[in-house]
């Protein structure tokens, strides 16, 4: 992983939704992601709409994530949950599973879903990458979030014109 912040994408002036579902499970450092998120969604689509939900764990968060995907309106959905290891595989299991899904969901249904569903060994890790400003995963999910909204308004506005074009004649 990375130990800086990636630079902002440019503010967004269109109207966003990003939803964030969230595990309740290791409260304190999933609070510090949604805060960050939050305040840099506010900051980089300042006319955008930022609904959270809330899930027992980071597994419910794929079914949750899946529900508002099959609605279809938001621009991104940003997950966020803190798994730390502990003795056995299960943590290990746990994130690859939450991942796997996460991923299938947004390319079935074409919305981006940005995982900041994240892995530690142990809590100083935790406290670094969620709590503390240098390299807030939060921040980067937001803006990773921001940025693939806009990416795929684009492609989607172009695909829009060409098919209201008509076909060229090339004879």
């Amino acid at each position: 992983m990375s130990k800086s912040t990636p630079s902002r994408p440019p503010i967004a002036n269109a109207k966003r939704t990003f939803y964030i579902v969230a595990s309740r499970f290791n409260e304190q450092y999933v609070g510090g992601l949604i805060d960050h998120v939050s305040e840099e969604l506010r900051e980089l689509a300042p006319h955008g709409t930022i609904l959270i939900h809330r899930v027992p764990g980071s597994f419910e968060i794929p079914v949750i994530a899946r529900e508002v995907a099959i609605q279809n309106e938001a621009d991104a959905i940003i997950a966020c949950g803190v798994i730390l290891q502990g003795e056995t595989d299960h943590a290990q299991n746990l994130s690859r599973s939450v991942t796997d899904a996460l991923q299938r969901i947004a390319t079935e249904h074409g919305v981006p879903v940005i995982n900041a569903v994240l892995s530690f060994d142990n809590e100083n890790q935790a406290r670094a990458r969620c709590l503390e400003n240098k390299i807030n995963r939060g921040t980067e999910a937001a803006r990773a979030a921001v940025e693939i909204a806009n990416v795929l308004s684009q492609v989607r506005s172009i695909q829009g014109a060409a098919v209201s074009k008509p076909p060229r004649d090339n004879g």
